[in-house]
């Protein structure tokens, strides 16, 4: 699917449609989507998009900064190449062409059923399940040239963190993150698997059975150790995480999520070589994940021992 550009025509907003979804955005999704009903629009906001939910019908991305827009056609053709792997669960499909409105770039895609389950709540069997189904998707040649490999660029990610990201730490909390990384750095290689990269909150949806129905947002999408795709998982619990994976994954899952917390490790994970943007906001952030979940001695925090986070 090309780019394209495109000119807004107001949409007929309904008298009933919910607060909270922009009257910009209600038109992004109505020229996306023309003849759907916009009664029951929904906003969800991801890291980079604005997200115009339209049940059963597609979710409308928008992209929030120039940098999302950028990367809007290359992340549908990794949701194209997953879903051509033949993935035993549902992944979005791209329903338009990825298309620029004046300064938004936005594109639709396919409507996944069921819903993401809350923080602590998961079925070992089931995370197991999921994981496994990750790990044994063949990787294959279109997603190799499209998925970065953060092994492929000898250390970049290490190297981002160690050079951009801890001289910038309080000098409090920077003999522990150097501990932090070089843990993380001597774990044993594992071969790369196909790894989400964020598979939290409603990342992951499940049917009212508890079955699997669908992955959604790829945009953190790499290959690497399938312990990562575990730790991102320790959002169900981690006592649950135990009872799903071996010991070894287990081990490595929880040197990856203590290295400054596994959602905001996945963003050098997929870096492909370049360098980190903002740095400083995600210094900001590395600060307060430490603050919140680790104490001054470097051991767990009471908060951070609550069952989503132990």
């Amino acid at each position: 699917m090309n780019d394209r550009e495109s000119t807004l025509v107001p949409a007929e907003v309904p008298t009933g449609a919910p607060d909270g979804v922009p009257a910009e955005l209600l038109e992004i999704a109505d020229a996306l989507v023309p003849g759907a009903s916009l009664d029951r629009a929904r906003l969800a906001h991801g890291g980079i998009h604005d997200v115009v939910l339209l049940p059963g019908v597609a979710a409308v991305r928008v992209a929030r900064r120039p940098s999302g827009a950028r990367a809007m056609p290359g992340r549908i053709e990794i949701l194209r190449a997953v879903g051509a792997a033949g993935p035993p669960f549902a992944v979005p499909e791209p329903l338009t062409p990825v298309t620029t409105f004046g300064e938004r770039t936005a594109v639709a895609v396919s409507w996944i059923d069921g819903a993401g389950l809350p923080e602590g709540e998961g079925d070992p069997d089931r995370i197991a399940g999921l994981l496994a189904a990750l790990r044994e998707l063949p990787v294959t040649p279109e997603l190799r040239a499209l998925l970065p490999t953060p092994r492929a660029h000898d250390g970049h990610w290490a190297r981002v963190l160690a050079d951009d990201v801890l001289p910038r730490l309080p000098d409090e909390w920077r003999p522990e993150a150097e501990r932090r990384l070089e843990a993380a750095m001597a774990l044993e290689t594992v071969p790369d698997v196909l790894v989400h990269g964020d598979l939290v909150a409603d990342n992951v949806h499940w049917g009212e059975d508890g079955e699997l129905i669908g992955v959604l947002d790829w945009d953190r999408a790499h290959l690497f150790d399938p312990a990562v795709d575990a730790a991102m998982m320790g959002w169900h619990g981690w006592h649950n995480l135990r009872a799903a994976v071996d010991a070894d994954t287990y081990r490595r899952a929880r040197v990856w999520d203590r290295l400054f917390g596994i959602n905001l490790l996945g963003a050098v994970f997929i870096l492909g070589g370049e360098p980190l943007s903002s740095v400083d906001s995600y210094v900001e952030h590395i600060v307060a994940w430490l603050d919140e979940y680790v104490g001054r001695d470097g051991e767990p925090t009471p908060t951070a021992a609550a069952p989503g986070r132990a």
